[in-house]
């Protein structure tokens, strides 16, 4: 496992259980990619945490969604509670800094944490994140999220076209389903389990 950086896609607030939005499959998940954050942080390795803002307007949404986030609202609008970062996900808490995502800059959460906003499903489609890996050195990616059909799937098929060593985290992955692992592993992506990266990383 070359230079390993975890990515998390779109565990936020609005996303886990007891939440309008959220998946009762997530309660787990967070637990789950949070036990990779700590364990990337013992080591050094570096995360990217991938997240969706809307503005109240839907302006910066799919033009799908944009009249039922004004009619209805949505989830993880700009400022809310429930655009957070999961707690599991974080040593601390910390709150978004909306402007400087929505500019589509990276906020640094330390030397080698960031939190990016994405636009659309997949996490490379007009963000930062291909510099940001570039400046992190990173050549392997291990992919956690919600909810797979959607933002993680997406992510994932950037990640392959730009040749990326990618392992996905089977069990941190919300909606992720038999036919779904099937066509990952089709396109070279490598499943694990967490217990089974954290056992990879401490051989590093």
């Amino acid at each position: 496992m070359n230079m390993p950086c975890l990515v998390t896609v779109d565990l936020q607030v609005d996303f886990l259980p007891g939440n309008p939005f959220g998946r009762e499959e997530n309660e787990k998940v967070s637990k789950k990619a949070g036990r990779l954050c700590e364990a990337f942080r013992k080591k050094g390795f570096p995360i990217v945490h991938v997240v969706r803002i809307y503005l109240p307007d839907g302006s910066n949404a799919e033009p799908f969604r944009r009249s039922s986030i004004v009619s209805k609202g949505g989830p993880v609008l700009a400022y809310s509670r429930g655009s957070q970062l999961a707690p599991d996900l974080l040593e601390s808490p910390i709150e978004l800094d909306v402007p400087l995502l929505l500019a589509g800059k990276p906020q640094w959460l330390g030397p080698s944490e960031c939190i990016i906003y994405k636009s659309r499903f997949g996490a490379f489609y007009k963000t930062c994140l291909e510099e940001v890996l570039m400046r992190l050195g990173a050549s392997t990616l291990v992919f956690s999220g919600s909810n797979f059909p959607n933002c993680p799937r997406s992510s994932i098929y950037e990640a392959c076209e730009r040749d990326y060593n990618i392992i996905a985290a089977e069990d941190a992955i919300s909606g992720l389903y038999e036919r779904g692992k099937k066509e990952l592993e089709n396109i070279g992506v490598m499943l694990m389990k967490v217990d089974e990266i954290i056992s990879a990383l401490s051989t590093l």
